[in-house]
């Protein structure tokens, strides 16, 4: 009988996680029973998404070593695993029941990632060097993820897409730390303390803001097309990211990154960029709630799997 003791790694493996899943609740219950004002924490959201956390992907990024013979089939990976996504999610449109820019909303959250989630999950498995190598590739995905969903909500909304990718500060983070690292360039110590103490202060207040933005509401459409999508984010994703990462030659840390990465949430920045582009911020809300609670059980299976 081999119960027991599964019960007992998978138990472990969830315990790993918990200080990570813990902030996200903390900031379920600040945002709610704190009395902080609502100016507060979309203060700390416009700090963690347009200071601190380009800092992190600047600094991952320009530290990083860019390995070829691992980066090239991680990328690929990477862009494997959103692309299903966006077909995926594409496949529940006629179960959904909502006007195009509706569904365009929603079909973020097939693909896009939180980030947020994804260092903190990488550095308490992997230290600095899940951290480095979660930074670099959510860094690589990130104009792509941008891209997609700027794309099909300009396609049905009245803001240009040229202009919503110019000032993203995660796309500007991203060139710029890749520009910084292919130039050959070093960061100088104090630069790098700077960025240091900045980044180390997002993965704690963005988990924070995470949970902060967790809310229901009554949603339009229909529930299946719904659970369709959180089926595809927490479940199918990372499931093919566990056949295709070996496949690709990636082992290791590279391998669990792969895969952890492909399991991640949908991110929090899907409902702002609903919102700022007249989608329907309530129901991505929905989903990305429902992705962030979902995957502290789904994110502790695989990590529990990718440990056997």
């Amino acid at each position: 009988m081999q119960f027991p003791a599964l019960h007992s790694s998978v138990l472990s493996t969830f315990l790993l996680l918990l200080p990570d899943f813990a902030l996200i609740l903390l900031g379920v219950g600040l945002r709610r029973y704190a009395g902080f004002p609502e100016t507060f924490w979309s203060g700390l959201e416009k700090l963690v998404y347009f200071v601190l956390f380009p800092a992190l992907l600047f600094q991952a990024l320009a530290r990083a070593t860019l390995n070829p013979a691992t980066a090239l089939p991680l990328l690929g990976c990477g862009l494997a695993v959103m692309a299903a996504g966006l077909l995926l999610g594409w496949a529940a449109k006629p179960f959904m029941g909502l006007t195009p820019i509706a569904f365009a909303s929603r079909l973020q959250c097939a693909y896009r990632f939180n980030t947020y989630i994804g260092i903190a999950v990488a550095g308490t498995v992997h230290g600095p060097a899940g951290i480095a190598v979660m930074g670099a590739l959510c860094g690589a995905m990130v104009p792509f993820a941008n891209v997609a969903a700027v794309s099909a909500l300009a396609r049905h909304g009245d803001s240009r897409l040229i202009l919503e990718l110019a000032r993203n500060p995660l796309i500007l983070a991203t060139l710029a730390g890749l520009a910084f690292n292919l130039g050959g360039y070093v960061l100088p110590q104090p630069v790098a303390q700077f960025l240091g103490r900045l980044a180390e202060a997002s993965i704690s207040l963005g988990l924070l803001a995470v949970g902060a933005a967790l809310h229901w509401g009554k949603t339009e459409g229909h529930a299946l097309g719904s659970a369709w999508i959180v089926t595809v984010r927490l479940l199918i994703l990372p499931a093919l990211a566990w056949w295709l990462a070996p496949a690709l030659g990636l082992t290791g840390v590279v391998r669990d990154i792969a895969v952890l990465f492909a399991a991640l949430p949908s991110a929090s920045s899907a409902y702002i960029l609903a919102v700022r582009m007249g989608g329907d911020g309530v129901g991505v809300a929905w989903l990305v709630s429902a992705t962030t609670l979902g995957s502290m059980l789904s994110l502790s299976l695989w990590l529990h799997l990718l440990r056997l």
